[in-house]
């Protein structure tokens, strides 16, 4: 039964975890872009995979269904529009943020244009999913924890990458994106424990009450797999990172992507599904 019931909303899991690759992958360069001297090459690159998964995410926004059976979330559409047009507005911004890369531009004013429109897809989406103005808070930080890790798990490999083929570049960059998602992941395995001690999502029940139960092995897998394992390897990244040995960190960051993205689909289908945030 839980299992058919996250196979049941696994439109609303793809948007989770295409929205989660773009805007947190565009964040990122926006970070690397401010705070480090990242390759134009890398940014670019990036920046562009971000527009194209964004315009993914734009299409499978489209395809909706306008009500969830079996789930004790409810859809409010009076925000599907404004999320779909912040997302629209999402991607076409990232897609200029990547012509002002591509001509060195710092287009500083851009990059905050592009996040506050991803800011809104999300702020958006919890409004219209999170039972309420209230209840739609805890949501709106997990769907923006969900984005930044998976997005900057994403990041991360692709700039190991860079330096596989151009191994004189510092390796500030990455030990920046790689620190940055180990807080990250801290800050989920964190969230995780509020979540389940308080019983938050609207069929959460009571404290600890997700840990037994029908859908105990997915609250479980969604700790073991897609939280404490990708915190360890991470922890690893960085140290990797920091004695340059690039190939290391980058296999590592390639396990990451796997187990986060692993967590994100499991934390996506435990909410859509069963009303849980974990």
């Amino acid at each position: 039964m839980p299992a058919e019931r996250i196979a049941e909303n696994l439109a609303f899991i793809n948007w989770t975890v295409l929205t989660a690759l773009a805007m947190g992958s565009f964040a990122a360069v926006v970070l690397a872009r401010l705070r480090s001297d990242a390759t134009r090459g890398f940014l670019a690159f990036t920046a562009f995979c971000s527009v194209l998964i964004g315009i993914l995410a734009f299409l499978s926004d489209q395809a909706l269904p306008a009500a969830m059976a079996g789930t004790p979330v409810r859809i409010d559409p009076a925000f599907d529009l404004p999320r779909r047009i912040a997302l629209g507005a999402f991607v076409i911004l990232a897609a200029a943020y990547v012509v002002a890369l591509a001509r060195r531009r710092r287009a500083a004013w851009l990059a905050g244009a592009g996040l506050a429109a991803a800011s809104a897809t999300l702020v958006f989406g919890a409004l219209g999913w999170g039972g309420g103005s209230w209840f739609a808070i805890p949501l709106l930080l997990q769907l923006a924890v969900l984005a930044v890790a998976t997005g900057g798990v994403f990041a991360a490999m692709i700039l190991g990458h860079w330096y596989l083929v151009t191994p004189k570049l510092p390796e500030a960059p990455l030990i920046m994106i790689a620190r940055a998602l180990l807080a990250v992941v801290a800050l989920q395995v964190a969230l995780f424990v509020v979540w389940v001690s308080t019983g938050a999502g609207p069929g959460g029940g009571g404290p600890f009450a997700v840990l037994v139960g029908p859908w105990a092995l997915f609250v479980w897998l969604r700790l073991i797999v897609g939280l404490i394992f990708p915190l360890i390897v991470s922890w690893a990244a960085v140290q990797t990172a920091r004695s340059r040995s690039m190939e290391s960190a980058t296999g590592l960051l390639y396990i990451n992507v796997g187990t986060i993205a692993a967590g994100t689909i499991l934390a996506a289908g435990l909410y859509f599904g069963a009303g849980l945030l974990v």
